[in-house]
């Protein structure tokens, strides 16, 4: 799976958002939306409150934890932690992007909460690097991954395969009866 993939799993998640219109109640595959009443908060998927943004049909309320406060208690308990905290949103990294690169006017503080993001998936990802390293040095067979996120696993995804592979051939050289080193790999 790669990023693109993901950020459009992300524009499936629901938000709020405040039309300026009227419509009533739309039947989609994926389920009813509405109805649309001026003023009146309704939840849409991401891609919805973005089409209508760009439309100026809409107002998009920030979901409740795209606040600085909340973020800097996240960002806070993340550097505490040695393990990966619980996010906000399984998707916390793409909505920051998506909403803030399309509805920045409508969420206070964006580049405050840009940059808590930010250093929230930085932390993340440092942890990430260093639980790989360990659990390569150690030669683990198995990892737990509590709390991280498709993309952050998708980050390190790659990476992690190769080293895994190589580690792979190298034990199965080591093995007693291989052949004086020679490669086992019948690809």
């Amino acid at each position: 799976m790669d990023p693109s993939e993901v950020e459009f799993l992300a524009e499936k998640e629901v938000v709020k958002i405040i039309p300026n219109f009227s419509l009533d109640k739309i039947y989609l595959i994926g389920g009813d939306l509405g109805p649309f009443n001026p003023g009146l908060p309704v939840d849409v998927p991401v891609w919805l409150a973005l089409n209508l943004k760009q439309r100026q049909k809409c107002r998009i309320v920030p979901p409740e934890w795209m606040d600085v406060e909340k973020l800097e208690e996240i960002r806070e308990l993340e550097r505490k932690e040695d393990t990966f905290t619980p996010v906000p949103s399984p998707y916390y990294m793409e909505l920051t992007k998506l909403l803030l690169n399309h509805a920045s006017d409508n969420i206070p503080k964006a580049d405050e909460i840009r940059t808590l993001v930010k250093d929230i998936w930085d932390t993340r990802i440092a942890k990430l690097r260093l639980s790989a390293d360990s659990f390569i040095s150690q030669q683990e067979a198995h990892a737990k991954l509590d709390n991280l996120t498709l993309m952050e696993i998708n980050t390190t995804r790659s990476f992690l395969l190769d080293t895994l592979n190589c580690m792979y051939k190298l034990r199965s050289n080591l093995q007693p009866g291989s052949s004086g080193g020679k490669s086992q790999d019948h690809q």
